[in-house]
């Protein structure tokens, strides 16, 4: 049985009740309006942030709230805090008087601390005064080979004996021409006891790497050096990168492995047959072999590029450098070469006169002016523009030293006012060879180079003129390029020995 009273309590009593899982009789239970405000409250501080950070905020309410915990955190721990006694270190008494001079006299750094008594340790029976400092019994030393330098002068710089530098310079040339020795080649040098401080160190030992492929040891025997080759196994198996093209050919293929240098040759080489940000997507694939050495000691060397290619899906492009009677050039793999491009400016210098009408700077008067004036230092080179023969190298009235080149398909070109002429008549001359030197000669006015080029005996601009050469192989060299390309095709992607 169950009742309820004003105050809102419950009373209970009897079997019956019990049974129901009622409380016992007699207890009190809490009104539900208290049990409501106390959830309220309890859901109220389980939002608030009782630990905020000091450093944001400073001085909000929030703020506030967290310096009280933190002050009472800290309180608490002050009282509650038990209070052990500290425990006291046994320290020696200090030096002083006699005590204090003997410890600072004998001490690891007297000056430092202001040592000047004198005193040192006593020397006993056993030490020998020494009428000068002993020298280590050998020496190990290493060199560098520099650029332009010699093998005996490198040696002598670094304390071997004239005698035995040349010696070793002699030896090493029997396994190695000495100029073939790379610059910054590093050189192990041991060096024995002397007899005297007045002459040099005997050569002991000397190591150097002469070649990729070869070490050379030098040990003394007696009275004379003994050389040891070493050979060192080499695999040539050429270096295969592929990858795509993504947003940048140049990025990805220094991604890939490929070195910087490699990766200007290849777009250079391409940059013959294609546009390369025009014609070049993201999609493409490229593919370049490059020379790789790999010594058995572990060393790798990079070579030059041999294979350029770039597939496109539905276009190839495949070229492979080859020399073409000692020049080299990009071929693709049906072995024909293609050149493109426009005359380069034969003289470093600036414009100061363009090709048409102008007035002449010494006959005063409108005139055709047939070529180009390009003004440059007295003496600077002159390079040809393009491959070529020289028909003509002499003095040419108003044109002075004049060179004159046929380039072939009707195009030719001259150079006048020369200083020097650097060519005879019928000589071959590449791209680039100095055929002469800048000068005033003939109607000049001052150092500079007059540029004239001519097509089918008509003076055209030479600014304007571009070119195009198509080369192909055949016979004997055509299945030697064959056989090269593939060779170079059979390569696999990172191949290692």
């Amino acid at each position: 049985m169950f009742l309820r009273n004003d105050q809102g309590l419950e009373l209970a009593g009897g079997g019956a009740a019990r049974g129901l899982g009622a409380r016992p009789f007699g207890r009190a239970t809490v009104p539900a309006a208290d049990l409501a405000r106390i959830d309220r409250l309890r859901g109220a501080a389980a939002g608030i942030d009782w630990a905020p950070d000091l450093g944001a905020q400073i001085g909000s309410r929030d703020w506030w709230r967290g310096l009280a915990t933190f002050t009472a955190l800290c309180g608490a721990v002050w009282a509650l805090a038990p209070g052990l006694p500290p425990l006291v270190g046994a320290t020696p008494a200090p030096l002083d008087g006699t005590a204090w001079e003997e410890a600072r006299g004998q001490g690891i750094a007297p000056l430092a601390w202001g040592g000047d008594t004198g005193r040192r340790m006593a020397a006993n029976d056993l030490v020998a005064p020494l009428a000068e400092a002993p020298e280590r019994p050998i020496v190990d030393l290493s060199a560098t080979l520099g650029e332009g330098d010699d093998l005996d002068h490198v040696l002598m710089r670094a304390g071997v004996g004239r005698g035995d530098a040349r010696a070793a310079a002699g030896l090493v040339s029997q396994a190695v021409a000495l100029g073939d020795i790379r610059p910054g080649t590093r050189i192990a040098l041991t060096l024995g006891r002397r007899p005297a401080k007045t002459v040099a160190r005997p050569l002991e030992k000397l190591s150097l790497r002469a070649r990729f492929d070869l070490a050379l040891s030098l040990d003394r025997a007696g009275s004379s050096l003994v050389m040891t080759r070493q050979p060192i196994a080499i695999d040539a198996t050429p270096l295969r990168i592929q990858g795509l093209v993504g947003s940048s050919l140049y990025r990805s293929a220094r991604a890939a492995g490929a070195p910087a240098r490699v990766v200007e040759s290849y777009i250079k080489a391409l940059a013959t047959r294609l546009s390369i940000g025009r014609d070049i997507a993201a999609a493409d694939s490229f593919d370049l072999i490059v020379e790789q050495e790999r010594a058995a000691t572990g060393e790798t060397r990079i070579g030059d590029l041999l294979f350029a290619g770039i597939d496109q899906g539905r276009h190839r492009v495949q070229l492979v450098r080859w020399d073409d009677d000692g020049k080299l050039a990009w071929f693709d793999a049906k072995g024909q070469s293609e050149r493109r491009g426009f005359m380069g400016m034969p003289v470093a210098g600036r414009i100061t006169s363009s090709f048409g009408y102008r007035m002449h700077p010494l006959l005063g008067y409108l005139k055709m002016h047939k070529g180009l004036d390009i003004a440059a230092p007295y003496g600077s080179p002159i390079y040809a523009a393009l491959d070529g023969v020289v028909q003509g190298a002499g003095r040419s009235g108003g044109y002075g030293n004049f060179v004159k080149l046929i380039h072939g398909g009707g195009l030719a070109s001259g150079y006048g006012h020369m200083s020097r002429i650097a060519v005879a008549r019928g000589q071959h001359v590449r791209q680039g060879q100095v055929i002469g030197y800048v000068g005033s000669t003939g109607m000049s006015t001052g150092p500079h180079l007059h540029w004239e080029v001519w097509r089918n005996g008509q003076t055209i601009n030479p600014r304007s003129i571009s070119f195009a050469s198509v080369a192909a192989l055949s016979g004997d060299a055509l299945r030697r390029f064959k056989a090269r390309v593939a060779g170079l095709l059979a390569v696999k992607v990172g191949a290692h020995p």
